[in-house]
């Protein structure tokens, strides 16, 4: 079945002009090494990064030690945003990346005040809204219907098959709040429905849009 025609919803998702001007004109281009740091849980919030080229993973250690994912951030995505004085989540390259990096105060000079606090109060109802669908998917889905649904995530980012997986099944375990042993037999069946084909462990193909959406929707 052919891929449906996607639309970038992201569009209507874009930082103010002037922050993006600030992150031009004023920000460092930093590599961060595949599982390296960026910033830790509950640092303080002093820089806004934007991503440029791999993918950042944010997770959370709960009170009883163990790791949730929080998000998956691509090229265009601003990290580190926070409303509050912290980090609330820990942020590490899940790939080797690049990410233009500027100080908190240098984008509140350069920007103004209003356009600082306008693109915090939108990236905080873009987490929120992402906080949602997330609490939805962890609580309402079975294993399957989670593991369509990140899969499908995944295809429509990318505008042609077959799709890049950058994340290993451990980081989609603790994303979706199942086990590794869960995702791995999942991922099995819909390969051998041919919802799904996985030519190597981290790509995949799309067979059955139609398959994959029902289950996601």
């Amino acid at each position: 079945m052919n891929r449906p025609t996607l639309v970038d919803e992201r569009d209507a998702e874009r930082p103010p002009a002037a922050l993006l001007e600030a992150f031009d004109r004023l920000g460092t281009r930093v590599r961060f090494q595949r599982e390296a740091e960026i910033y830790a849980q509950d640092d303080a919030a002093e820089m806004f990064y934007r991503v440029l080229r791999g993918v950042v993973r944010t997770s959370k250690l709960t009170a009883d030690g163990r790791r949730q994912v929080g998000d998956f951030y691509y090229p265009g995505d601003l990290v580190g945003l926070e409303p509050g004085p912290l980090h609330r989540f820990a942020a590490d390259g899940l790939t080797a990346c690049e990410l233009q990096v500027v100080r908190r105060s240098a984008v509140r000079a350069f920007a103004g005040e209003a356009a600082v606090d306008r693109a915090i109060l939108e990236a905080t109802a873009r987490e929120m809204d992402r906080l949602q669908d997330h609490v939805m998917l962890l609580g309402r889905r079975s294993a399957r219907e989670r593991v369509a649904s990140f899969l499908l995530s995944l295809a429509q980012r990318e505008p042609s098959a077959p799709v890049d997986m950058p994340m290993g099944r451990r980081d989609m375990a603790d994303y979706l709040g199942l086990t590794i042993e869960t995702v791995s037999r999942m991922l099995t069946q819909l390969q051998g429905e041919a919802i799904v084909e996985f030519p190597s462990n981290r790509r995949f193909e799309v067979r059955k849009w139609g398959a994959l959406e029902a289950m996601a929707a």
